[in-house]
């Protein structure tokens, strides 16, 4: 019975893309949890599939250079964000370095989230997710979001002219009407620097 689920279980993640991340849900017409679950650990066992964190799965995609390949850690964060259907927006040191204001890429990236509060470990990165009012969700535009967020990070005695220049380029590509929305959100002096890319 379990090598029937197990071989089931390969065959349609076979029929995907390598790379694809599965949870133990997307197999739910194939048996109960501990079957699946047992099935999943004995295919990672014998190398056919990758755990790539807790109750995450995927046939990895393989590269001449580099070889096996895990799943990003943004790719496996977006199938969670849609699976859980919930609102997540990253604070602190990622948004520094996704918005170009860091080099250090962080090995732990910290997300606010409408969902369930968690830590996953992805490879070498360390993910949590920490539930948050609806209010500090509320921002729409992507780039808006994630300035708001490092600026938070910065915090206004420690903010550069360089810091603020960079941010002002970056918020001109944002969506105006969304921009304008955001800045209501935000302390004073983060609506400030933001609002300089209103400017004409």
């Amino acid at each position: 019975m379990e090598n029937s689920i197990g071989n089931k279980i390969l065959k349609k993640m076979k029929q995907n893309r390598r790379g694809k991340v599965f949870f133990v849900k997307d197999f739910a017409e194939l048996g109960d949890y501990d079957s699946l679950k047992k099935a999943l650990t004995r295919l990672e066992k014998k190398g056919e599939i990758m755990r790539v964190t807790r109750g995450i799965y995927a046939i990895p995609e393989q590269s001449e250079l580099l070889g096996t390949l895990t799943p990003s850690y943004d790719k496996v964060i977006r199938e969670i964000v849609a699976r859980d259907k919930a609102k997540v927006i990253p604070t602190g040191s990622y948004a520094k370095n996704v918005l170009g204001l860091s080099t250090q890429v962080p090995m732990k990236v910290v997300y606010l989230t409408s969902g369930s509060p968690r830590k996953l470990q992805i490879g070498k990165m360390t993910v949590i997710f920490k539930r948050t009012s609806p209010k500090n969700l509320a921002s729409k535009g992507e780039l808006s979001t994630l300035v708001i967020q490092a600026l938070k990070t910065i915090r206004k005695d420690n903010v550069t002219e360089y810091e603020i220049k960079k941010i002002v380029d970056v918020l001109k590509k944002e969506n105006p009407k969304h921009l304008e929305h955001d800045i209501k959100l935000t302390p004073r002096w983060i609506g400030e620097i933001m609002s300089k890319a209103l400017e004409k």
